[in-house]
């Protein structure tokens, strides 16, 4: 998938339908499933945040161009003022509906999305690990016991599949657990949907406490 950043409050993605595949979804569910549409957006927009620091906050204008190869959005930040919303939308021609509800407006494509009440999402990420050893000291050194976690294994790495409940934990309590795990591992980019489909499941939950259980730490 290609992110591109057009202005301040625009970004741009190019995602070929052979990639929506291999994140497990199937090409015509994205349109007539609204669940899996929104799924494959928010990664989309989770991934953007990772490598460019572009934040969720306040409604958003989605746009989205169905091509040959694959699909083509626009995502424009519209900006709170007192007085209103201020919003800079490029011009698209034969525009799309990514699944209903997402932008479902059939004259252009296009619909504003209120933050707080469409695309509030909790905080999830994939932990790889070069060594399984690493892992294993991970789990004698954090020892939060409700943090939803789950072990796969895919192409030579293992990952963890990490949640934060955000009724539970404090955006700072997340940020230093978050710490704490990347000084054994490494945040990837890889979706939990290509890890399940194509890598095998190693330990479906709880998999830190249970590493802690069945193995010791090395010296």
């Amino acid at each position: 998938m290609d992110i591109e950043r057009v202005n301040d409050t625009t970004i741009k993605f190019f995602i070929t339908y052979k990639d929506i595949e291999s994140r497990g979804f199937e090409r015509d569910e994205i349109w007539y499933n609204r669940e899996r549409g929104e799924e494959l957006f928010f990664e989309m927009m989770n991934e953007a945040n990772n490598r460019d620091d572009f934040e969720l906050d306040g409604p958003l204008w989605i746009q989205v161009h169905a091509m040959d190869r694959g699909l083509e959005i626009l995502v424009t930040r519209g900006q709170v003022t007192d007085g209103g919303m201020k919003l800079d939308v490029p011009d698209w021609q034969d525009k799309h509906a990514l699944a209903e509800g997402v932008a479902s407006d059939s004259d252009n494509g296009s619909e504003l999305l209120d933050q707080d009440e469409s695309i509030h999402e909790p905080l999830e990420l994939m932990i790889g690990f070069r060594d399984f050893e690493d892992l294993i000291d991970l789990s004698h050194s954090f020892l939060e016991v409700d943090l939803d976690n789950r072990l796969f294994h895919f192409e030579g790495h293992y990952y963890l599949h990490i949640v934060f409940d955000d009724e539970r934990y404090t955006e700072d309590e997340q940020d230093n657990m978050l710490s704490h795990i990347l000084e054994y591992g490494f945040e990837s980019d890889i979706t939990v949907h290509r890890v399940g489909e194509y890598g095998k499941s190693i330990i479906d939950e709880a998999a830190l406490e249970m590493l802690r259980q069945q193995f010791s730490q090395r010296s």
